[in-house]
């Protein structure tokens, strides 16, 4: 676990930067080049995404993947082969997608409500191009578990995409318009991050081998259940966003009220549900090599032992949220969003943060393992629960059949997701005890922070309210976790004091 937890402490660190600028980059760029440019860019960004899905999620992960079995076995010769085949295959389908917007932009352009959307996705297509080759070798270094080198590159594209954004529209280029500036400081920093991925590459031994014929079909085979999976997940969005707001009209909504309240569901409340995700995606990407190269060597006690860690951990972050968004949901809503709504929904919603969590580091589990194609299905019969929840419920719950909708899904997709880890990977998985364990301890954390943040809002400010009842809330949940023996003091000290850093650089320094 020392090396694990130091793994994804590195990961958040890196990642929590790159969203923090990237949030101060958001509200820069919205008050200089003003709502409705931003909103230009928005829609063709949003297609963008759904292109770059399409060409970099799969074939990055199968190549992390084998090169961390590579890794493991040394075997160098197949690692650069893997690189190179996965390398043109990128190439070959993002300049194949690249193509087809070119050729079809005219009819493209019609399904945009403005005209200039077509003109900035053209834009960004070399930067569609750039990013396939940065994920595959950003993948390769994933593989060899150089966390520092996949970290680094996104904190300095982010980096570089704002200083160019800056020069761009700082009025040094008057005839750049804000919508084609930020697209272009995009594209120009995708260049950019590619160019220091690939030194990167080079300078820690990795090398282009001549590809093999037979890894094509193989990568490809691999990593399209993947990739469908996230382009599958990138269109449901826009799809939900379409029939929510029809459904509530057809339950008797006014057009306004029901664009109101997704709009407060789905840019409110649910950004502030995916916040625990930030440390399971680390955990999961710190995961997906490392079960891969034990995977190589059949160590299936190293195997078992680390899939039960990383999902009791997984259960742990979203058993220390859930609570503390049920009790006091409806405060942080006021507080962050002036929107007492937004926080009752978080309230309401609070419980779909645990399957979410579970299916994320059970799908990086699957992925890992090579069972990507079960993982898929699991997750497609998810999404059919999802899209039948948001035709059907709204009628009866309204804007909770969002929830219902997130909940229904992400539950089935874990709950397939745990049934196969348990059968194909870890036949000793025993969890049901920590579920168990973990809602009997919520239930008095809620109500402890209801009752504190009730409190302490008849005579205190929200903001001190919100900091004194979220802290009480985590520690009588670590609490009651030593209570109930899910972990005990001792070991935590033990582990303390061996990877206390002070010690460790003392270490060293004396040898």
């Amino acid at each position: 676990m020392k090396s694990l937890f130091k793994t994804v402490f590195l990961i958040i660190i890196f990642s929590g930067l790159t969203r923090l600028f990237g949030f101060i980059f958001r509200i820069w760029l919205s008050r200089t080049i003003g709502a409705e440019a931003l909103g230009v860019y928005q829609i063709s960004f949003s297609v963008f995404m759904v292109l770059l899905t399409l060409v970099s999620s799969g074939i990055p992960l199968i190549v992390s993947r084998i090169t961390a079995k590579c890794s493991a076995t040394k075997d160098k010769k197949t690692e650069s082969k893997t690189v190179t085949t996965a390398l043109i295959l990128a190439l070959i389908i993002s300049a194949v997608v690249s193509v087809i917007v070119v050729i079809f932009a005219g009819p493209i352009s019609h399904i945009f409500a403005d005209e200039s959307c077509i003109i900035l996705l053209l834009v960004l297509l070399p930067a569609l191009i750039f990013s396939s080759v940065y994920s595959t070798i950003r993948g390769s270094l994933w593989g060899k578990n150089n966390y520092l080198a996949c970290c680094s590159s996104e904190l300095f594209e982010q980096v570089m995409r704002i200083i160019v954004c800056f020069i761009l529209l700082c009025g040094i280029f008057p005839g750049i318009s804000g919508e084609i500036g930020a697209a272009l400081s995009l594209t120009i920093a995708c260049v950019l991050s590619c160019t220091f991925v690939t030194i990167w590459y080079f300078k820690t031994g990795g090398r282009f081998s001549k590809p093999d014929k037979k890894q094509y079909i193989d990568i490809l085979k691999t990593s399209s259940p993947i990739t469908f999976m996230r382009v599958a997940s990138s269109l449901i969005q826009p799809v939900v966003a379409l029939i929510i707001p029809l459904r509530l009209v057809a339950a008797g909504y006014t057009n306004a009220q029901a664009l109101s309240l997704y709009g407060i569901a789905s840019g409110m409340t649910l950004p502030l549900l995916y916040i625990p995700m930030t440390i399971i995606a680390s955990l999961s990407f710190a995961l997906v090599p490392d079960l891969a190269s034990a995977s190589a060597k059949n160590d299936e006690k190293y195997i078992s032992q680390r899939v039960t860690t990383s999902i009791v951990f997984s259960l742990f972050v979203a058993f220390l949220v859930a609570p503390i968004f049920m009790g006091v949901g409806e405060l942080i809503g006021i507080f962050f969003f002036d929107n007492a709504t937004s926080g009752i929904l978080l309230s309401a919603s609070a419980w779909t943060i645990i399957p979410l969590c579970l299916t994320n580091i059970s799908s990086s589990i699957l992925n890992a393992m090579g069972l990507e194609l079960k993982s898929f299905k699991n997750y497609i019969l998810g999404a059919i629960i999802m899209l039948a929840c948001i035709w059907f419920l709204p009628k009866y719950v309204g804007i909770n059949a969002l929830i219902w909708a997130m909940g229904g899904c992400f539950t089935t997709s874990a709950l397939l997701n745990i049934r196969m880890i348990k059968k194909q990977v870890c036949p000793s998985l025993k969890i049901s005890k920590y579920f168990l364990k973990f809602i009997a301890i919520s239930i008095p954390v809620v109500a402890l922070c209801s009752f504190v943040g009730s409190l302490l809002n008849l005579f205190m400010p929200l903001f001190f309210n919100l900091l004194i009842t979220c802290l009480l809330g985590v520690l009588f949940f670590v609490l009651l976790c030593l209570v109930f023996n899910i972990f005990q003091f001792h070991a935590v000290m033990v582990w303390f004091k061996q990877n206390n850093p002070l010690k460790i650089h003392h270490r060293k320094k004396k040898v």
